[in-house]
This record gives structure tokens, C-alpha cells and sequence, in this order.
């Protein structure tokens, strides 16, 4: 997901999204554990899209909207 798709989400909207990115990764490193894991980039992807979630939430929040 790339940050322009990110910035025009909702305040909820981005709390959703976090919560479905979080459950993912969980889902992923099990996944990753028991060897089931076909593409190991994807826990890469998930990291950062979490991570771009969260910096849009900081922006937004000392930005006081």
C-alpha cells in the first residue's frame, strides 16, 4: 500500500487498516515458524505498510487533526 492511498483514508479508516495489518503479520510469523511461509518478502511488506500507517497516524495527530 503506498502512502498517497494511506493519506486518504479516515482517522477509523487507518485504525481498521492497522488492526487487519497487525493480525496479518501474526498470521505470517506463525506461518513462517511452522515452515509454511511460500513468500518470506511478504512479512517484509506487511512491516512496512504498518509502518507507513502508523507514521500517517503520528503525522496526523501532532498536525492536531
Amino acid at each position: 500500500m503506498k502512502a498517497s492511498e494511506i493519506r486518504e483514508k479516515s482517522q477509523s479508516e487507518l485504525q481498521k487498516e492497522l488492526g487487519e495489518l497487525k493480525s496479518e503479520l501474526f498470521k505470517l510469523r506463525f506461518q513462517l515458524a511452522t515452515n509454511q511461509l511460500e513468500n518470506p518478502m511478504k512479512l517484509k511488506d506487511v512491516k512496512k505498510s504498518i509502518a507507513r500507517v502508523r507514521t500517517i497516524m503520528k503525522e496526523r495527530e501532532l498536525k492536531g487533526t
